[in-house]
């Protein structure tokens, strides 16, 4: 735990991740604490400064001197950003905390890059179990004698609020640990809250972002429970009308908190949608400062790549972890001709050139030609690895050897499991090279034959397409296009 002063407020916080990096802040909903975002704090470490924040009057921070509302919350997380980075932040807010992130969206758009917004409160109007079986026990929590009352009677009935509060929270096939449910339970009836917990009742009613949505330009991914019976699928509805650019996804099985109880599918659209490294297997293993600086600069190069076309920086940083980097010297095997194939090849530095005997396809060659040279941004190796077959031909090194990224089909095929959006665009790359190579051959072929019965060459059927990606050195390069 880490704790800041913020215009004289404390703010109580829980961080992983490197401390150099751009900032992942993290807040949680009602009647919660920093635990509310646990799942998510190792994965968003990966790439960021995750911070998970306790707000005003929840976990381990004091409360405001004055009644809370939503919009004094976002304005102290401003001022929070501001102390802790010089650069925008991605915010990850759960319910009342998708909340604050929207009005922060609003308000700073400056500070924020892009959200992760699960089940977030958009009315403030929660559901009517809420209202009907809930909120009477919140209204008397906000004067001190009702709060007695309430305390005294939850010991007497032993965790009333937990009978009461399951149904709203979790679904009927809930994934959900007993150790997590019992934190969560906890945080819910903490001691000395029960202001805070109605203030911020009427605090999200009073905040009503119907309407207003349509102005948010930050890129989001918002997550919902299907069965979330807290914050209601009708809010979900005025997301699909009024916000069409965000990224809306209805989660099975989930409820209020799918981070809990679907946490694997949760994580994999998280991860996706933030261009994290790593797989869902790996999602919390730490990612060293110079890993992650190669995988930013191989992201950059992967923009003027085949396979690279059309994708997103954060999806290019999610390809630029699957490939490892090579170097060969000059004139050096790269792969034989009689290799089983398992991975391409896409040229970073120098020239690969392809060497194969025409006379003997598929076979160790016995008169070899020069085929073909690649060069920077293009890629070779792909059917072998797609089939796993043998080689069709060798690839060796050029004179001033050869950079190359590989990326291994387990690789690929994972790639497709966990993130089948960017799978599908890295395959439809990959074929679209295949093709533009193939039609080349056929063109060349074509006007060979021509050539050997004295016709003329074929000159407008040369594809538009160019062939050869320029190369160009670290200070010419261009920059990526915009996520």
């Amino acid at each position: 735990m880490a704790l800041y002063t913020i215009n004289g407020q404390q703010i109580h916080t829980a961080e992983e991740g490197q401390p150099n990096r751009q900032v992942a802040l993290l807040i949680h909903g009602w009647s919660s604490s920093w635990y509310a975002m646990s799942p998510l704090l190792g994965l968003a470490s990966q790439r960021f400064r995750a911070i998970a924040v306790d707000l005003p009057g929840y976990g381990e921070s004091p409360p405001l001197p004055e009644r809370v509302t939503i919009p004094a919350y976002a304005d102290l997380l401003a001022d929070f950003i501001e102390e802790v980075t010089d650069g925008p932040v991605v915010l990850i807010g759960h319910s009342m905390g998708g909340m604050i992130s929207l009005i922060m969206a609003l308000r700073y758009p400056v500070l924020v890059e892009r959200m992760v917004l699960i089940d977030p409160t958009i009315s403030g109007r929660l559901s009517q179990y809420i209202n009907v079986v809930v909120s009477p026990i919140t209204i008397l929590e906000r004067f001190g004698l009702g709060s007695l009352i309430v305390s005294t009677v939850e010991q007497l009935m032993v965790g009333i609020s937990d009978r009461l509060m399951r149904p709203a929270s979790f679904a009927e096939r809930t994934g959900i640990t007993a150790e997590d449910y019992t934190h969560i339970r906890g945080d819910v009836r903490r001691p000395g809250q029960g202001r805070v917990r109605a203030e911020c009742f009427f605090a999200m009613r009073e905040s009503d972002l119907r309407g207003r949505l349509s102005q948010v330009e930050t890129p989001s991914l918002v997550l919902w429970g299907a069965e979330d019976n807290t914050v209601p699928l009708r809010d979900a509805g005025v997301v699909a009308d009024e916000w069409p650019e965000a990224d809306l996804r209805i989660i099975p099985k989930a409820g209020h908190w799918p981070h809990f109880e679907t946490p694997d599918t949760t994580r994999r659209q998280i991860a996706s949608f933030l261009g994290l490294p790593l797989f869902s297997d790996e999602l919390h293993t730490p990612v060293s400062d110079k890993e992650f600086t190669r995988i930013r600069e191989v992201a950059q190069f992967l923009a003027h790549s085949n396979v690279g076309n059309n994708l997103n920086m954060a999806q290019r940083t999610r390809l630029a972890a699957q490939c490892r980097q090579r170097a060969y010297p000059p004139h050096t095997d790269i792969v034989r001709a009689d290799d089983a194939g398992s991975e391409l090849y896409i040229v970073q530095a120098g020239t690969v050139e392809v060497w194969s005997d025409p006379e003997n396809p598929g076979q160790a060659p016995r008169h070899p030609h020069r085929m073909a040279t690649m060069r920077p941004g293009q890629l070779v190796g792909e059917l072998a690895m797609l089939d796993q077959g043998l080689r069709s031909a060798d690839l060796i090194a050029g004179p001033d050897g050869a950079t190359v990224l590989t990326l291994e089909r387990d690789r690929l095929l994972a790639l497709c499991e966990d993130d089948a959006i960017l799978g599908s665009r890295v395959l439809w790359n990959i074929a679209t090279a295949m093709s533009q190579r193939v039609r080349f051959v056929l063109w060349q072929l074509q006007r060979a034959s021509q050539r050997q019965r004295g016709q003329p060459s074929p000159r407008k059927t040369l594809p538009s397409i160019p062939m050869e990606i320029p190369t160009y050195t670290s200070a010419e390069m261009p920059s990526p296009p915009a996520n």
